[in-house]
């Protein structure tokens, strides 16, 4: 008995100085480095983050430090420039004294396109320069050597679609370059390596998947309705049936109506996916992760139509008549 408790001190003992050599012991890095952390964010997601850019080694050393010192509540979110060879000690300290006082926040929603008012209102309220943010974006040539997810885009391609929705913090030295940097490198971390290896196995491409899906964010609010219509859209592709997507519509006429027009139906565009089949040239937006989640893992279902009505219900259809008698039933 008396080998066996020694044997459990022993243990004990060396479970004790890794976490305590782990806590104090920096990470090797030889440069310092930026990291984002998002209001919201927990110390599960944090560590995650901490891990997954290599700047701690173990996310339970970290958690169990926090949880030791009581900060759950106490990090806060900014962006941070950590030093180089930072010990788990030192960034607890760093994040609950907080990042710099002059930063702020700058907001991308869901399905925002960067020709939009909203989109330029909120570069400008936050003093960038509208037009030099269009002109950096306006082609993936100048930064597809740093982001491999943008190869496989056309290549005369801009960066919509890529331009992650999520809110980024800034301060009076962020520059153009830098904001766009931090979006692009929020969307390689949103685009994770699990669903890299499921769009390669479905043979398609990063873009075909961000164009589906900025269509798809644009449709509907709602994910489970958003896996059900990528289900419906992905189907009308491999049959060679038009898409006849309204978001695509409204993204030409720039009215955005809930149900375009019969004159609106024939805009000449490639964008118009009643006149054209197959995807449009490239995105209509910028989509969430549910979007992008929703083209790649969709719902299967047996219908080809799909209404919005104007309570928000999504209303399924299998055939054309079926479709045709809920339009008459649920819409204006």
């Amino acid at each position: 008995m008396k080998k066996i408790i020694f044997l459990l001190f022993l243990a004990v003992l060396a479970v004790a100085g890794w976490l305590f050599w782990g806590f104090l012991s920096g990470n090797g890095r030889e440069s310092s480095q930026s990291l984002v952390i998002k209001s919201g964010q927990g110390v599960n997601e944090i560590s995650r983050e901490l891990k997954q850019q290599g700047i701690i080694q173990s996310q339970f050393i970290f958690e169990t430090a926090v949880w030791f010192k009581q900060a759950e509540d106490k990090l806060q979110a900014g962006v941070y420039d950590l030093p180089a060879d930072v010990s788990v000690r030192e960034l607890i300290n760093i994040f609950i004294l907080g990042p710099a006082s002059n930063q702020k926040s700058i907001t991308f929603l869901e399905g925002w396109h960067r020709r939009w008012d909203k989109f330029k209102a909120a570069l400008v309220d936050n003093g960038f320069d509208y037009d030099r943010f269009m002109t950096l974006t306006a082609s993936k040539k100048d930064w597809e050597k740093n982001y491999d997810f943008l190869s496989d885009a056309p290549a005369g391609a801009s960066l919509e679609g890529y331009l992650f929705p999520n809110t980024h913090f800034i301060d009076a030295e962020t520059r153009e370059e830098d904001l766009i940097t931090r979006i692009l490198e929020d969307f390689g971390r949103q685009l994770a390596t699990d669903l890299r290896a499921e769009i390669k196995k479905q043979d398609k491409t990063i873009f075909e998947v961000i164009t589906l899906a900025s269509i798809v964010e644009r449709e509907v609010p709602q994910a489970a309705d958003k896996k059900m219509i990528a289900d419906i859209f992905l189907k009308r592709l491999r049959e060679d049936i038009g898409l006849q997507s309204d978001a695509t519509i409204n993204f030409v006429t720039g009215k955005g109506l809930a149900q375009p027009t019969a004159e609106d139906l024939k805009v000449e565009s490639p964008y118009n996916t009643y006149k054209y089949r197959g995807l449009p040239p490239g995105p209509i937006g910028n989509p969430g992760l549910a979007s992008i989640k929703a083209v790649i893992y969709p719902t299967a279902n047996p219908y080809y139509y799909f209404l919005t009505t104007p309570e928000g219900e999504v209303i399924y259809s299998r055939t054309y008549d079926e479709h045709l008698a809920n339009k008459n039933k649920y819409l204006p």
